[in-house]
């Protein structure tokens, strides 16, 4: 099971989605196996699992008019407000010197209970830091950039079970109610979008090398890479 065509301005990417997720997974296995350890923890911190949806994201802005050498991957620093700078996984500098977009990048498949919090966090963190830098002027003489999260997430039998609450003292919101991990993280990416955190935010799910999709529409791969890609369309003229 894979998920629906991706076609953007009449290119196709639903084969480099395809061979992004392989990655990934061919990957993980590789990691883990050349680590020697028997948890999930060499595949966690190994990193380069996200490494072919890089591309994909590589490819699509180059695409869209960004010369290559505009897109930075390695050395990704930007300054924040509460820390000097942060790491991300990708950004689009224009010859100006302006930041077109930057992307996070992240994974999960096991151990969902103590990395759900964590991964939250991070993304809240981050596009604060990034938002509030950008109104302290870290970025000067720009209209705003174009912010992405994606998230990769383990599907089985843990992350599509329904999630205990903690609530000795308040409820918790209802929306959260018998939500697995899955579905938490759907609600996540729903959130960073609709309290514009994030311009765009993408849930992939997937269970082996063949299987992903979609959770939902508004926060689907396709979604995300037509929301980069219109933007990128929008700002043609900075790398003329």
């Amino acid at each position: 099971m894979a998920a629906n065509k991706i076609v953007i301005n009449d290119t196709d990417y639903t084969s480099r989605v395809s061979k992004a997720v392989k990655f990934f997974w061919n990957t993980k296995k590789r990691q883990l196996k050349d680590s020697k350890d028997v948890s999930n923890r060499g595949a966690v911190v190994g990193g380069k699992q996200m490494d072919g949806f890089i591309d994909l994201l590589k490819k699509v802005a180059v695409d869209a008019g960004v010369p290559a050498k505009n897109i930075i991957t390695d050395r990704n620093y930007l300054p924040g407000y509460f820390r000097s700078s942060k790491d991300w996984d990708m950004l689009i500098i224009a010859p100006t010197g302006k930041l077109i977009a930057a992307i996070e990048l992240k994974s999960q498949v096991g151990s969902y209970g103590n990395n759900f919090n964590n991964r939250t966090e991070e993304a809240i963190g981050s596009a604060v830091d990034l938002w509030t830098a950008f109104r302290e002027g870290q970025f000067p003489n720009q209209q705003a950039p174009w912010i992405g999260w994606l998230m990769v997430v383990g599907r089985d039998d843990a992350s599509e079970r329904p999630v205990r609450n903690y609530e000795p003292y308040f409820p918790v919101r209802p929306e959260f109610n018998d939500a697995s991990y899955l579905n938490r993280y759907r609600i996540l990416c729903q959130k960073l979008i609709l309290e514009r955190h994030y311009t765009s935010a993408a849930l992939l799910w997937t269970s082996d090398v063949n299987t992903y999709g979609d959770l939902a529409t508004d926060i689907s791969v396709q979604s995300f890479i037509n929301s980069f890609a219109g933007y990128l369309n929008g700002v043609k003229d900075e790398f003329k």
